[in-house]
């Protein structure tokens, strides 16, 4: 049974969270125009912001201090970089570094130059730094040295860079971290929701990537022009599309999609009703051209889609291959009277890449239909538990959310050979192998189907008139999960059905799902726990940007 209404826009079902809130899925996932990076471009040529460089002091290796402005709905912004020499022996993307190539702040309102000397004091030391509300996002990033080497020399040179280099890497600049929501002393986010142009979830650090590239591209052509003088050239706009912002994410993004599940519910029912919109919308004449086109671009994206990871390769592989059989029945859907919707159905056939490559396709040419969804992703509600509804009530709830948990086998070790934990030295979230002797105390609440049948065993010793409340005064080790069952009962998309705990449990089904909604590209796994990436590869820049073009980021190739 399908357990989320269908919107009054739409005539066809949604699919169910026991088809969707799957991990193997969700790792199946490819970025849609409902992606936070997408949302951004589309308000930034809205607006048609613009940016200012009141600070641009480098030297001729590129190190030293800079800043862009812009101004969204009223209110200024400024990203603050600091550029600095880091030696070989010191240059590493893991937490634990304490020195990067650059360093930046996302600023409330225009520095002044004594903020800018505080700050470079401080952001330079990123955890150890001290800061105030000023500081929306703070970041920190390394170059890609041998491509960033090569895109000066070349432009010295008087040439663009070779392209086949610049596909190979895709980025000039990698972050290593992006912290916003109050972390380590920064504004929470309550300081700038309500400011109508960052009331999407992460616009705010998605703004700052987007600037952070505006900076690298503004750096190279610099450090260009000290090395080549008279001779030297700047990048081409076609060639600064080719670049974006590299990132490498691990195990510290994954545990958000459980710990924040009215958020995730929002993101995926914003998806899931586009979805169902789409389907039982007729085509035009317009959107059938546009899809036909999407076609041959993700062939191309598929052809050079290429990672290092035999298990992701192999996938990636087959994907190709099956892709490529699907595609040869479009044109007999693009003549039923519903051809979105045919195509979804006839995709069920088909593997699960198959079917979500599918779905971002189908959203890509119906902005006029879907972009609306985009303000309904963020979460502006505390998860609560009410103590007044009794036992019965509450079975009730596990019987109908959570049966796939309800059962589940867990009599194997198997069942719970893993652990999340926070580590101590960094605080990081990790990851492992459960410890034989472990204390419950060590491990993050991620064991969900474990404690649902705790709670289950739990209240069968009690009648089913009588309230929770009375229930947790002999059992408050349950109030966690009570309050998350009550909760999903509400949004139904917020809970993972699958067994994070168990021994076959790929970390990176998580990081590509929650990369999808981000708008990332280039996804490449280096092993089950941590991928790389690229933010905002195939956008515009900044003075290139306009209404017709911000939508064209789809599948850079």
């Amino acid at each position: 049974m399908v357990e989320v209404a269908p919107t009054p826009q739409t005539t066809i079902p949604l699919r169910s969270p026991k088809t969707v809130m799957r991990l193997s899925r969700m790792g199946s996932f490819f970025p849609t125009r409902l992606s936070f990076l997408r949302s951004l471009l589309r308000k930034l040529a809205d607006d048609a912001v613009t940016l200012s460089w009141p600070v641009f002091h480098m030297n001729e290796h590129g190190h030293g201090d800079a800043v862009v402005t812009l101004e969204l709905d009223g209110f200024p912004y400024s990203l603050i970089a600091f550029s600095d020499p880091l030696d070989a022996a010191n240059r590493t993307d893991r937490v634990i570094a304490t020195a990067w190539d650059a360093c930046f702040v996302l600023f409330d309102g225009i520095p002044t130059a004594n903020d800018i000397a505080h700050l470079r004091r401080h952001a330079t030391r990123q955890e150890a730094g001290h800061y105030d509300e000023r500081v929306l996002v703070l970041s920190r990033a390394n170059r890609s040295v041998r491509l960033f080497e090569h895109v000066a020399d070349a432009l010295a040179a008087g040439h663009q860079p070779d392209e086949a280099m610049v596909q190979s890497v895709g980025y000039l600049m990698r972050t290593t971290a992006v912290y916003g929501n109050g972390k380590f002393g920064i504004a929470d986010r309550h300081v700038i929701r309500d400011r109508p142009g960052l009331a999407h979830p992460f616009r705010i650090e998605m703004l700052t990537v987007y600037l952070i590239r505006e900076f690298t591209l503004k750096l190279v052509d610099h450090v260009a022009r000290a090395r080549g003088g008279a001779k030297a050239i700047t990048l081409s706009a076609a060639m600064k599309r080719r670049f974006g912002i590299g990132n490498s994410t691990g195990l510290g993004m994954a545990p958000f999609l459980v710990s924040h599940p009215v958020l995730i519910h929002n993101w995926m029912n914003a998806r899931e009703t586009a979805l169902a919109r789409v389907r039982a919308a007729h085509a035009t004449t317009e959107t059938i051209a546009h899809f036909r086109t999407l076609i041959d671009r993700s062939r191309t994206h598929l052809a050079g889609w290429n990672v290092d990871d035999e298990t992701e390769q192999a996938r990636i592989e087959k994907l190709r291959v099956d892709w490529a059989l699907f595609c040869e029945t479009v044109e007999e859907h693009l003549a039923t009277t519903h051809p979105w919707d045919s195509m979804v159905v006839a995709s069920s056939d088909h593997s699960e890449d198959v079917q979500e490559l599918l779905v971002a396709l189908v959203l890509e040419p119906q902005g006029a239909m879907i972009d609306d969804l985009c303000g309904q992703m963020e979460d502006r509600t505390n998860a609560t538990l009410d103590p007044r509804m009794n036992v019965g009530r509450l079975i009730d709830l596990l019987k109908t959310h959570y049966d796939w948990a309800l059962n589940a086998d867990l009599s194997t070790t198997d069942a719970r050979a893993m652990v999340w934990y926070v580590s101590e030295d960094k605080a990081e979230p990790r990851f492992g192998q459960r410890p034989e002797n472990s204390a419950d105390h060590q491990e993050m609440p991620h064991h969900i189907v474990h404690m649902v049948q705790d709670l289950a065993k739990a209240l069968k010793d009690y009648a089913p008139n009588i309230t929770l409340a009375e229930f947790m005064v002999a059992h408050p080790e349950h109030r966690h999960i009570i309050r998350r069952v009550q909760t999903i009962a509400r949004h139904p998309y917020g809970e993972i059905r699958d067994n994070l705990v168990a021994a076959n449990v790929r970390p990176i089904d998580l990081l590509r799902c929650k990369l999808s909604f981000f708008g990332a590209s280039n996804f490449d796994p280096r092993s089950d726990r941590w991928t790389r990436i690229t933010l905002f590869k195939g956008a515009p820049t900044a003075d290139e940007l306009t209404v017709e073009n911000a939508g064209d980021v789809f599948l850079p190739a």
